[in-house]
Parts: C-alpha cells; sequence; structure tokens
C-alpha cells in the first residue's frame, strides 16, 4: 500500500503542474526519448542504420503525404499529443544545428532501434540508444546555456516535460532473438533486473541534468505484436512474452516510486500503456478498427488503413495511435489515471 500511495501523490502532483502548464500563456517544451514508436526522423541522418522508415508507404495518412522517418502511416502519438497541447511536434535533434533557436522550443531524441541497454539493435549498425539520447540531451542543455545563461537554463529544462517510451526495443531486437547473446546469458528474471537496474541509473542521469516532470511510458503487450503472433500457430498472443512485459512494467512502477520519494521535486508519471493496446487489440470493433491484417509497406497500401490496429510487424498505425493518444491525453488531463491496474491475463 505504502508503494502505491507514493505513486498516488506523484501523480496528483504532477497532473496539477501538467494542467498548470497547459493552461499557460507559455507553450510547454517537451523533450522526447525513446524509440520507433516516438521517432520523428533522427534515424534519416544515420549514414549507415538500417532501421530506417524513410520509403513508401509510410507517412502516406500523413499532412505532406511523404515519409518522414516515422514508423507508421501517419501520425506518432507524440504528434497527437503535440497537437492537443497546442505546440508542434519537436523536431529531431539530429536535424538542428547546434545552435539552433528550436532548441528552446523542445526536441525528440527517438530512434528507431534503441534501446535501455546499448546493445540492443546491434544489427541496425546505427541507432541512438537511450544513453546516445541523453548525452544528445545534455549537448541541447550546453547549447540552451549558452543562448539564455546558465539560471535561465536551468529553469527551462526543470519547467519542460519529458515524454519517455523505452524498452520495446530491448526485447523484441534483444532477449527474443535467439542468435543474440542476452536471451542465451541470462534467465528473464536476471534480465529484467539488468534492465531495471540500467534504467535507473538512466533516469537518474536526466534528473541530474534538469529532468523533473517525467512521464514514462510503460512497455505494450509484444507478444501481440504481429512480429511475434506470427510465431503461433494460430496466430494468438504469447502469454509468456506477455507475462514478461507485465514483469518489466511492474518492475519500472516500483522504481519511479522510489525514485519519486528519493529525488527532491520529481514529478515522474507511469502511463500504463498495456491495458489500453490490448484492449484494442483484442476488441477493435469497439474503436472501429480491426486487426485482420497488415499494411506492409513494400506492398500495396491497403485503401482502408482507418481500420487496422497495426501498420506494418511492428508499429500501430495512425487510427491506432489516434485511439491511444486519446488514452493518455484523457489520464494526464482529466482524472488520475488507475494506480495499480490489474493487467489483463490472456
Amino acid at each position: 500500500m505504502e508503494i502505491f500511495m507514493g505513486i498516488a501523490l506523484a501523480t496528483f502532483i504532477f497532473i496539477a503542474k501538467f494542467i498548470s502548464m497547459a493552461s499557460s500563456a507559455t507553450p510547454p517544451v517537451t523533450f522526447v526519448f525513446g524509440d520507433s514508436l516516438t521517432e520523428v526522423g533522427n534515424n534519416n541522418f544515420l549514414q549507415y542504420s538500417l532501421a530506417k522508415s524513410n520509403y513508401p508507404w509510410y507517412g502516406i495518412d500523413y499532412a505532406s503525404g511523404q515519409a518522414t522517418g516515422r514508423f507508421t502511416n501517419g501520425r506518432t502519438i507524440g504528434d497527437i499529443i503535440s497537437a492537443k497541447l497546442g505546440i508542434s511536434s519537436p523536431p529531431p535533434y539530429l536535424s538542428l544545428s547546434p545552435n539552433d533557436d528550436a532548441l528552446l522550443e523542445g526536441v525528440n531524441y527517438a530512434s528507431g532501434g534503441a534501446g535501455i541497454l546499448n546493445d540492443t539493435g546491434l544489427y541496425f549498425i546505427e541507432r541512438l540508444s537511450f544513453d546516445d539520447q541523453i548525452q544528445n540531451f545534455n549537448k541541447t542543455k550546453e547549447a540552451i546555456k549558452s543562448k539564455i545563461g546558465e539560471q535561465a537554463a536551468v529553469k527551462l529544462c526543470n519547467e519542460a516535460l519529458y515524454f519517455i517510451g523505452i524498452g520495446s526495443n530491448d526485447y523484441v531486437n534483444n532477449f527474443l532473438q535467439p542468435f543474440l547473446a542476452d536471451g542465451q546469458q541470462y534467465t528473464h528474471d536476471e534480465f529484467v533486473g539488468l534492465l531495471t537496474s540500467t534504467f535507473r541509473e538512466q533516469l537518474l542521469r536526466l534528473y541530474q541534468l534538469g529532468a523533473r516532470k517525467m512521464v514514462i511510458h510503460g512497455v505494450g503487450p509484444l507478444g501481440c505484436i504481429p512480429s511475434q503472433r506470427v510465431k503461433s500457430k494460430k496466430g494468438q498472443c504469447l502469454k509468456r512474452v506477455n507475462q514478461w512485459v507485465l514483469e518489466f512494467n511492474s518492475k519500472v512502477q516500483k522504481l519511479i516510486s522510489s525514485l519519486n520519494k528519493k529525488l527532491p521535486k520529481s514529478s515522474i508519471l507511469f502511463a500504463d500503456s498495456y491495458p489500453a493496446v490490448y484492449d484494442l487489440i483484442t476488441n477493435p470493433t469497439e474503436y472501429d478498427t480491426s486487426i485482420g491484417g497488415l499494411c506492409l509497406p513494400n506492398s500495396k497500401p491497403c485503401s482502408n488503413r482507418r481500420d487496422y490496429v497495426f501498420w506494418d510487424a511492428f508499429h500501430p498505425s495512425d487510427a491506432a495511435n489516434a485511439v491511444l493518444a486519446d488514452r493518455l491525453f484523457s489520464t494526464l488531463f482529466s482524472a488520475p489515471p488507475s494506480l495499480a491496474p490489474t493487467p489483463h491475463s490472456d
């Protein structure tokens, strides 16, 4: 009970500050960290990266109708939430010059293939791990200091919003790959311990750099994504994979509770995306979508893209992202989230 009381207190504090910022005349500054679910084009600037989406038919339903580096047919969840906040979606870090004025308004550091662990997604050759992204944020802070002075830079970083969605690739492109070392070297208990201890140090580093208001996106039901379901003879969700994800999410929740107690003025919120994604997959008709197929980028795109939960074997469609963004936004701005949700069982 003590753990969830800590989560509740942090949640109420965070939501109050979040609402205050949203209603402020000054648009909120947002910094985004993560993987392909939140990337907006960083990997396009990595010459040798194999984790890119800058080809048809990605972006077909984006405003420009062109591929932008987003791993979906349209918008990411971050794009949609930014629009709801009345701000532009932060640009990719690698698209900006070191002294660009846009750094003062928010940056997206996310990179397809990225993970909490530095060896996650190794076979993509180039990608920005979470450690790399934090280092790039450090460079951003130094650039901001040179522009507006140290005191103003500290204030900007303390008041900014930090959206962090990482961890999926540590499973899909690491632990679940039989030819990689981690899946053979560690039991899952050992692996999840390594993940959470590494994640703890990374969040502490962000805090030391000025991050105070953080939203940590939980990992969704990876056992239900098409690349995993194809391993089932009947195309069903993989129960063991989903259970591993639930264990990881639970560890992260406890980690967040601990950090909120330890770190002065920290407001860290766990956004549990698992139930929403699982519900969208298992009850698609409730959202006017289906899960009957995939819109693969190397084939002719289907005309009814709004009817599908997944765009490719790993990533949600624009329509699914819209549903999930609405859920997250209402959690942050309308009512306190469920403090101890009971995960769906498969």
